[in-house]
């Protein structure tokens, strides 16, 4: 690899381009708008208002899609799931899990998973 193209590869991951275009573009499938442009302008003003506390940040997922994820996820309905469950599901949304503290024999409810990847996905968008 040249060095002018591992300068611009490190400057990208550096200011974490490719994740925050991941991240857009999977708004812009999710929410298909008829004006996709100004969607991703909007939504990057959402992120600003959001760092700087004026605003909520973009979601990709609402309530009634994290409490449908859940329900995949409770195959018997118990009405929790595994920690490694856990896990897995924040890897799909790609949402980091390098900092959970959880054993394998850690259950979590709805209210719980509903929480916490709300907190999850405000950390990662804080980032930018």
């Amino acid at each position: 690899m040249a060095a002018g193209e591992r300068e611009c590869r490190d400057y990208l991951e550096r200011h974490r381009i490719p994740e925050l275009l991941h991240r857009l573009a999977a708004l812009l499938l999710y929410h298909r708008p008829e004006r996709p442009r100004e969607f991703l302008i909007q939504a990057l003003e959402r992120v600003k208002a959001g760092k700087r506390a004026e605003g909520e940040y973009p979601y990709l997922m609402d309530e009634a899609n994290l409490a449908a994820m859940f329900e995949l996820l409770d195959v018997v309905g118990q009405g929790h799931i595994t920690a490694a469950q856990y896990r897995e599901a924040l890897k799909t949304l790609g949402l980091s899990t390098e900092d959970l503290q959880l054993g394998d024999d850690v259950n979590i409810t709805l209210d719980v998973f509903k929480e916490e990847v709300k907190k999850k996905m405000l950390e990662s968008w804080a980032a930018y």
